[in-house]
């Protein structure tokens, strides 16, 4: 595990998995969002997106939490010797998003970019789940475990496997 990618629906835990991997491991954390998007919450130019994507990928060691544009998402996922991607249930996502909105009136949430709306970024995030079987499907399932000949791929589906995954396949 050295350029470890880890990818799923908004509120899947992205960014709680990624950060705890990050200090039992010591490999640094790029969280994506904190990287497309400006402090007022506006996307960046897209060719400083890929240069600074590009610079991250050619480095030793790394752990890129989110999704990002298509193509920078393919060019990771080939970049990457980790693949684990968060497959949990729908219901759970939207739960997830629901609970990082309401805590997030006080408290900012996990790999949240800084001075971006919690109350904007969670509404975007519900529109971005209704979309979600377009791309989060079997298809997508099927291209991950052809992966798995060259890449290791974990897929957690449930809660209990995300909590545990730290413990069961790092330490």
């Amino acid at each position: 595990m050295k350029k470890i990618a880890v990818f799923g629906k908004p509120g899947s835990g992205k960014s709680r998995l990624s950060k705890s991997l990050a200090l039992v491991t010591g490999i640094p954390l790029y969280q994506l969002d904190s990287i497309l998007y400006q402090k007022n919450g506006d996307m960046i130019a897209r060719e400083v997106f890929d240069q600074t994507h590009e610079e991250i990928l050619s480095a030793k060691t790394w752990i890129i939490d989110g999704f990002g544009p298509m193509g920078a998402f393919n060019q990771r996922l080939d970049a990457a010797d980790t693949l684990v991607y968060i497959d949990l249930p729908y219901f759970l996502s939207y739960w997830f998003v629901t609970k990082r909105m309401i805590k997030g009136v006080v408290v900012k949430p996990e790999g949240w970019p800084e001075g971006s709306s919690v109350i904007k970024g969670s509404i975007q995030s519900y529109k971005t789940l209704r979309l979600c079987p377009k791309f989060w499907n079997n298809d997508l399932l099927e291209a991950l475990k052809a992966r798995s000949s060259h890449q290791t791929v974990y897929v957690i589906k449930t809660v209990s496997e995300l909590n545990t995954f730290i413990e069961e396949n790092v330490t």
